[in-house]
């Protein structure tokens, strides 16, 4: 059984629109965010310095499909996944309830990159130290 990782935010005054439900563009920041605790959590991050480089991981798709809405300080429970390794790339999955009640679902895929100053990200593989502290979350 592949491992969960699990958190809570707030709905702020700010993520909401003139309906006073949760925006749909704040979604991606929320999971963009839960991205990187996660990555904290397992001992990593989003940006590793790698010689006169970095390892980075730029998002090539993002998506989420909206079951019911969120205002304004409802507290929501965000859990991650992990749903694919390619060689290159990580896709995460995201499950969004409030109260047990379904809210949204989404997921997003980056690529792993090495990025020098001043040029283009370069994909390369997944070194394997990143791959082993997220395998655990791994669903499929």
């Amino acid at each position: 059984m592949p491992e969960v990782y699990h958190t809570k935010r707030r709905v702020e005054f700010r993520d909401t629109d003139a309906a006073g439900i949760m925006h749909f563009s704040a979604f991606a920041v929320y999971m963009e965010q839960v991205e990187h605790e996660f990555l904290r959590h397992v001992g990593l991050s989003v940006h590793t310095p790698d010689g006169d480089a970095t390892i980075s991981w730029p998002r090539v798709s993002i998506r989420c499909d909206f079951q019911s809405p969120v205002r304004f300080e409802d507290e929501i429970d965000i859990s991650i996944v992990v749903k694919k390794m390619g060689a290159k790339s990580v896709t995460y999955g995201f499950k969004f309830t409030h109260d047990g009640r379904p809210v949204a679902t989404g997921e997003t895929t980056a690529v792993c990159c090495r990025i020098y100053h001043a040029l283009p990200p370069q994909s390369i593989e997944t070194p394997v130290w990143f791959r082993d502290k997220i395998t655990p979350y791994l669903v499929a």
